[in-house]
């Protein structure tokens, strides 16, 4: 696509989105994500199945298998198919609706989105977070702290000293700029006024920003870049580093306000428009871990030969920066989020061990880990050495294995290394550290680290992310939560869970989490305590009859039981929690106690099992029992007996009642009141009345 010649328009443009492309290269395929909690109901529902089977053999047994047995399997398998609840799947789903609504309707977590609702009850049992750094735990707004000059260093507090030094440097007489500007100023020592000026006017040159000037309204385009307009300007580079550093220089009085491929101007304090002509600029490399603008040399011949063409530039650039003078140093912070520290003090006592994976060097990863508390000040760090054979790395593993409560410092290339020769040494060191940094990681690096937690400890893991590079971690992880940032909407689209602020994070785990997983965890069990008790007395009504496969109840009794009469009170314990909300985020450790699974477990299952044995066997043989001369009104008996046990399991396993709870308890009880008189075929109501009125 080409269009006319025209400053501030595009001459070409070049697109490539082939399966080379960085960014699809770094990305993999999603995968299905299913809930650990669906994995143990299907378990428990084939245990069901099983006991489906058994009991229909065992009453076969117990007819001697006479006459056409093989038949009568098949009809006590239809009468006993209540123990397997058909509703379970139902119920958990619509369950899981209800938590991504309450998750999105939170007005303490704004804008969180949930993407995924088939797995809210994740949240609730995350062992391992691992995030990115970068927008994640920090803002990207590099904010200018620090000015140092070797011999005197202004701070925050002090930038009006270096204003005024900057000021007075161009508006002294013209006589003393330019002695200060002669060959021989070099040799004599400088005043402190003269090097602060040289550092901000390097700082101010040596850049990749270009000044870009839009329209507010007011001013169109065009004339606020003739104009240089302040309201007009915005500044545009690929590192927010520069940025700040632009920005300074700027508040300090000497703004960039124009730049191409071969001129940079500068404004003065005074108005006065300074052009400095670019004849070559060094990129930053991470071997040189500089940049430089040149006016003159032998870079350009450097660049232009055929052979060794990359080698020959290096060479160049390494001769011509020789023998320069240091004029200053400079200090540029990242800051954390808001309620960054608390909240990883808040996952960390949950008992979540928190991992960082970045891409940016050793040194800014651990300053941000010691900054952000993810470890502790009375914890120490151990550095993993850089390692590229495996002797080096089997001495390295050695000496961090006789660290205890130590966090831990790696790259990416060393942990490559490990992983290569010493995976499960590796992985079992790493998974007793309180803490871990790696840094320069590769995004398809991020995504290994998940898979072998995952392989490796058997926990749930939750990755965080804002950009494109961790949309592989976020994927492959068991949670992805993606923070909307600087960085696009590309990790928040691909993730499970949307949110704006890493702060949310927290809310998100202990609360919504928690409380999904408890409300999943006591809905399944009620649902099959509801199922089990109907086939309980099934099963002591069939031993009356001598083992005959005889049904209790019709169909339509059995349907009514599982929707009309009992679903809104069951369904109602998605509303259900045992704690305030407040009161789960100031003690996480109750987090702690979901980690091992115990709100439903075997131990669990088999307590409700022999619950709803118990019930369902006390009611049908009192039924018997006590209305033996009125055994042909065993099924009003027995049926209205089994809904009130129901109705009163449910309020007494309630922890904080809510108004609809009430409204579904009085509802079901209205409703099956109130289809008595539609049920006189399957129910004596006669019977009902009068022994209402006899009592």
């Amino acid at each position: 696509m080409f269009c006319s010649p025209i400053q501030g328009t595009v001459v070409g443009v070049v697109i490539y989105t082939g399966k080379e492309l960085r960014s699809v290269m770094n990305t993999s395929n999603p995968r299905h994500k299913i809930g650990l909690i669906d994995l143990e109901v299907n378990c428990l529902t084939k245990i069901l199945f099983g006991a489906l089977v058994v009991v229909s053999l065992v009453m076969v047994a117990l007819q001697h298998f006479a006459g056409r047995w093989y038949l009568q399997i098949f009809r006590f398998l239809l009468l006993f198919s209540n123990i397997v609840p058909i509703s379970l799947r139902v119920n958990l789903d619509m369950g899981k609706m209800v938590f991504s609504w309450m998750i999105k309707k939170d007005s303490k977590i704004p804008g969180t989105v949930v993407r995924a609702s088939t797995i809210p009850e994740q949240l609730g049992r995350i062992s391992y977070l691992l995030t990115d750094k970068t927008g994640t735990l920090t803002q990207n707004e590099m904010v200018f702290r620090r000015l140092h000059l070797g011999t005197v260093a202004y701070g925050m507090d002090s930038m009006d000293e270096v204003q005024s030094h900057v000021f007075s440097a161009y508006t002294q007489p013209p006589h003393d700029l330019q002695a200060s500007r002669a060959p021989g100023a070099a040799k004599v020592r400088k005043t402190i006024s003269s090097r602060v000026h040289e550092a901000v006017k390097a700082i101010a040159l040596v850049h990749n920003v270009t000044p870009v000037y839009e329209s507010n309204g007011v001013t169109d385009q065009a004339e606020a870049e003739q104009h240089y307009e302040d309201t007009c300007r915005v500044y545009q580079a690929s590192s927010p580093d520069e940025v700040s550093l632009v920005q300074w220089t700027e508040s300090v009085g000497l703004t960039l306000v124009g730049r191409d491929q071969s001129s940079v101007q500068l404004r003065t304090p005074s108005g006065q428009i300074l052009n400095f002509t670019i004849l070559q600029a060094f990129p930053f490399t991470y071997e040189s871990k500089r940049m430089g603008i040149i006016v003159r040399a032998r870079y350009v011949q450097a660049k232009l030969s055929v052979h060794d063409r990359s080698l020959k530039v290096a060479t160049v650039i390494e001769s011509l920066e020789m023998e320069m003078e240091l004029l200053c140093l400079t200090g540029v912070e990242d800051q954390l989020q808001a309620d960054v520290r608390p909240t990883l003090e808040i996952l960390r006592n949950a008992g979540i061990k928190v991992w960082m994976l970045t891409g940016d060097k050793l040194e800014t990863a651990t300053c941000t880990a010691k900054n952000a508390h993810l470890v502790t000040r009375n914890q120490d760090i151990h550095v993993f050495r850089p390692v590229t054979t495996r002797s080096e790395a089997h001495l390295e593993l050695n000496a961090f294995r006789r660290k205890h409560d130590c966090a831990l410092v790696i790259s990416g290339d060393s942990l490559e290394v490990c992983l290569k020769y010493y995976e499960y040494e590796f992985m079992e060191l790493a998974c007793q550290c309180p803490a871990i940094v790696c840094c320069r990681c590769a995004p398809t690096q991020k995504a290994q680290i998940v898979r072998l937690l995952q392989e490796r400890t058997g926990k749930l893991t939750c990755a965080v992310g804002d950009g494109g590079n961790d949309v592989s971690m976020i994927q492959e992880a068991d949670c992805g939560v993606g923070v909307e940032g600087k960085e696009g909407k590309q990790a928040s689209l691909a993730a499970d869970f949307s949110i704006t602020q890493f702060k949310h994070l927290g809310r998100l785990l202990m609360v919504h989490g928690r409380n999904s997983y408890k409300r999943s965890a006591a809905l399944s069990q009620f649902v099959i305590h509801r199922s089990l008790c109907i086939s309980t007395m099934q099963a002591v009504f069939s031993s009356v009859f001598y083992f005959a496969s005889v049904p209790l109840y019709q169909g339509f009794l059995i349907i009514g039981y599982s929707t009309i009469y009992t679903m809104f009170p069951v369904f109602s314990l998605v509303l259900d929690k045992d704690v305030k909300s407040e009161v789960a985020m100031l003690y996480p450790e109750l987090y702690k106690d979901l980690l091992k699974g115990r709100p439903l477990s075997f131990k669990t299952f088999l307590i409700w099992v022999l619950i709803s044995i118990y019930q369902g066997s006390i009611i049908m043989y009192g039924a018997l029992l006590l209305f033996e001369s009125e055994f042909v009104h065993i099924v009003a008996i027995s049926f209205t007996s089994l809904i009130l046990t129901e109705l009163l399991m449910v309020a007494l396993t309630v922890q904080t009642w809510h108004w609809l709870m009430i409204v579904a308890e009085l509802l079901s009880l209205a409703c099956y009141i109130a289809s008595l008189v539609f049920l006189h075929e399957f129910i004596d109501t006669l019977f009902c009345r009068t022994d209402r009125l006899s009592s």
